[in-house]
């Protein structure tokens, strides 16, 4: 029963905005103000966090064991010590994947229909 809820867990789809976090983390460690400038940037602008949705996602991501807090951090030795830095978890890493990868399938799909040509 366990596995099959670990199974379903991984299967359910993220919210744009975890999305987007999971995404600004998964290639390095990032601070809270820089999370919400790449998330921006990543969507081409689509997805604005402010601080309250950012830190309340952070917030439940961290509960979720999506995200954990990088305590150590020996090459950022000149930083601002109030700055809390994040990273992904091995869970975080595999749901940013299967995301992907329902998305490739998703547009594979529509490709096939000859829906992508009608948005492309």
């Amino acid at each position: 029963m366990v596995a099959f809820m670990r199974q379903k867990q991984y299967r359910q789809t993220l919210t744009p905005s975890v999305f987007y976090i999971l995404l600004a983390l998964c290639d390095k460690e990032r601070h809270g103000y820089e999370i919400m400038k790449q998330t921006e940037y990543d969507s081409d602008g689509k997805i604005e966090m402010g601080p309250g949705t950012l830190y309340g996602n952070i917030k439940r991501m961290l509960a979720d064991k999506q995200i954990e807090e990088a305590y150590e951090r020996p090459y950022l030795i000149a930083v601002d010590e109030r700055r809390k830095y994040y990273r992904l978890t091995g869970l975080g890493r595999k749901q940013l994947s299967m995301e992907l990868n329902r998305y490739n399938n998703a547009i594979k799909i529509a490709k096939k229909r000859n829906f992508y040509l009608a948005w492309n």
